[in-house]
């Protein structure tokens, strides 16, 4: 089990960007918050969509229109309504879930960047 460990740590050791790069690697850093937050922007309206389509069916239960509905279609409304608003619930704290995780990269790479850029500067202060 050991040497799996070691092994995966290898690769992950492997993988860390190198002073030399930082340029490219700020491009890659850049263009994956992109994409996170476009997928971010997806996630919210769909929460979006879901939330003001149980407040639309939640309306038209309480006005004059949904007074006057049968016992089978008032109870098609509820259950459609109470599977919209269960729907915006999962969406909302799925899009929280992975706004937080979006937020946490962010940091992350934020703190890696500048442990770059101090390598890079240490390494022309050696240069010299």
């Amino acid at each position: 089990m050991e040497k799996q460990n070691e092994s995966v740590r290898d690769r992950l050791l492997a993988r860390l960007p190198q002073p030399e790069n930082l340029a490219a690697y700020r491009e890659e850093v850049a263009s994956l918050l992109v994409k996170h937050e476009k997928a971010l922007f997806w996630e919210k309206m769909s929460s979006f969509v879901f939330s003001w389509s149980a407040i639309g069916l939640l309306i038209m239960c309480i006005s004059d229109w949904g007074q006057r509905l049968d016992h089978r279609a008032a109870v098609a409304f509820y259950t459609a309504m109470g599977l919209m608003s269960f729907g915006a619930m999962v969406t909302g704290l799925g899009y929280y879930i992975n706004r937080s995780k979006v937020d946490i990269l962010k940091e992350v790479k934020q703190v890696q960047l500048q442990v770059l850029e101090f390598q890079a500067s240490l390494q022309k202060g050696e240069g010299r």
